[in-house]
This record gives structure tokens, C-alpha cells and sequence, in this order.
């Protein structure tokens, strides 16, 4: 993470140090996320693990806090399913327990800008498919 994204998270947290656990909604406050996706996400994702007290509270460690801004960028601005997003964590774990880098190789990120490039090329693709269709009826 650069200087200036952790300094950004920082002045959110109000004076609580990095190493303090937040609660859900100091969480949600941070991510800019709902609390209830928040929720959704641990039933998604079995390695967010806030550490639960009585009545059911969650208490999200740092590292929480990571995965989950790791998770939300990866949905949100890459344009990853939960799915997509499971497997590139599934591949990123496989590769902090030593398997090879082939299994990296099929885990392509693309930016909007690409996407919408690659949306317009399927667009002109379809208007020659509907072309070449409409000359072979002739």
C-alpha cells in the first residue's frame, strides 16, 4: 500500500492506532462499505475472521482490514465476481505455500479503461457477425 493511501486510512480511524481492532461499523465506516456486506463477505470469503465476543460483536484485526480493502477493490474497481475474486485468493494462498507460478498465469486484472476498450471491440465484432449473417442469407 502506498504512503498516501495508508495516511488517507489513517486520518479515518480517528485517533485509534493501526494495530487497534475495529468494530463492524468502524470498519464499514473505513471501507465506505454497508455493515450488512460486510456480513455477506464472511460468508463468502472463510478467511475474513473478525474475532467475535459476547453477544456476537465483531472485532476486525488489521490484517482483516486489508484482505477486506483487497476483497473491495477487486470487486469493485477491477470488475471481479465473488467467484473471481475466490479463486484469485485461493491461487494467492497456493502461492504463499509454494506452488508454481503457472497457476498465476490465468489470473488476468483488467482496468475500466481496458474493459470498456474490450467492450467496444465486442460491439464491432457483433455488427460484422450481423453483416456476414446478412450476406450469406442473400
Amino acid at each position: 500500500m502506498t504512503e498516501a493511501v495508508e495516511k488517507k486510512y489513517q486520518s479515518r480511524r480517528r485517533g485509534k492506532s493501526a494495530e487497534a481492532f475495529r468494530t463492524i461499523s468502524e470498519a464499514a465506516g473505513e471501507l465506505e462499505l454497508p455493515q450488512h456486506v460486510l456480513r455477506f463477505w464472511e460468508t463468502k470469503f472463510p478467511n475474513i475472521r473478525p474475532l467475535k465476543r459476547g453477544g456476537g460483536r465483531r472485532y476486525y484485526r488489521p490484517e482483516d482490514l486489508l484482505l477486506l480493502r483487497r476483497i473491495r477493490d477487486h470487486l469493485y474497481e477491477d470488475g471481479y465476481t465473488i467467484r473471481g475474486v475466490q479463486k484469485l485468493l485461493r491461487r494467492n494462498e497456493g502461492k504463499k505455500r509454494g506452488k508454481d507460478d503457472d497457476s498465476q498465469r490465468e489470473g488476468i486484472v483488467i482496468d475500466k479503461r481496458q474493459q470498456a476498450e474490450l467492450a467496444d471491440v465486442l460491439g464491432e465484432l457483433e455488427e460484422l457477425r450481423d453483416l456476414l449473417r446478412a450476406a450469406s442469407k442473400d
